[in-house]
């Protein structure tokens, strides 16, 4: 039996304090994407442009004419690329990652593949700094060409992520009785088919939830897309900081509109798949 409780003064103050230090950045970034190139460091600082542009996002998107057209059209052309790379490289790693994830799950919670300790010696590397990692990696990469490709940034982001991966998914699977793929078996189906046509749908909603979860990691990663790339690749992440150490100056307004572009994405997948999003976190919550 539930009672109900009335909220104190000072955990009203609590969470509003939570919200301010969670919604400020996102408040600060999208108002200063609309701001004029003036008003991006004023003094006192301004909180809502009564001049909003969007000058900043035809930085990002379109090239600029004027005495600045060929630092404009170099900014433009970047973050076309950037925007780009981060699609091309984020969902072919998350793709990858699940995959193998789901198949590495079915065998460690279905087939106790590798016994009790495999999960955690999986997950042991996920333990090491990400700095440790990244310099196996570049070493390792650049022995076979693949330094500043494609290929070597999805290898590398669906390597990083596959232990989140595998320890989620697998929980997913842990909370379905496995009683569901015998009665399946016993009508004829083989386990590969008992796994396709149950198991994997029965747990769609963790499928997405963890989709998701994996695609921001690789979506935000900074740290492996600026040391293993030059000049031919580029992510949002690596851009943004190229972006505040341009030549021609700070570019606040254009760093927080790619900023912007770089959220939106997230913001509308994860409004569309809200229902599977809640229901894969929540599932085997409650145990009965």
């Amino acid at each position: 039996m539930f009672v109900s409780k009335k909220m104190t003064w000072w955990a009203w103050i609590a969470l509003a304090l939570a919200l301010f230090f969670a919604v400020f950045p996102i408040f600060w970034i999208v108002s200063t994407a609309f701001k004029p190139s003036t008003e991006w460091v004023a003094i006192p600082p301004v909180w809502i442009s009564e001049q909003p542009t969007l000058d900043n996002f035809n930085a990002v998107f379109v090239s600029q004419a004027g005495a600045a057209e060929s630092a404009a059209t170099s900014v433009s052309e970047t973050g076309w690329r950037a925007i780009i790379g981060s699609i091309i490289i984020s969902t072919c790693a998350t793709v990858m990652s699940i995959s193998v994830g789901l198949a590495a799950s079915l065998a460690i919670s279905r087939y106790r593949f590798g016994g009790n300790s495999t999960p955690l010696m999986i997950l042991s590397g996920r333990m090491f700094p990400p700095i440790a990692i990244a310099i196996p990696f570049l070493v390792m990469f650049n022995s076979i060409g693949l330094i500043d490709t494609y290929i070597g940034l999805i290898l590398c982001y669906a390597a990083f992520t596959l232990p989140f991966s595998v320890w989620m998914i697998k929980s997913f699977i842990d909370d379905l009785p496995k009683e569901i793929e015998e009665a399946a078996m016993l009508d004829g189906l083989s386990r590969i088919q008992a796994h396709i046509r149950f198991t994997i749908p029965l747990i769609r909603g963790g499928l997405i939830s963890t989709s998701l979860f994996i695609f921001i990691l690789n979506w935000s990663e900074f740290l492996f897309g600026l040391v293993l790339t030059a000049k031919d690749v580029v992510t949002i992440p690596v851009q943004l900081s190229k972006y505040f150490a341009a030549t021609a100056g700070q570019l606040y307004g254009v760093q927080a509109a790619l900023a912007v572009v770089a959220v939106l994405p997230l913001v509308v997948i994860g409004y569309f798949i809200q229902t599977h999003l809640v229901r894969g976190l929540t599932f085997g919550a409650v145990k009965r």
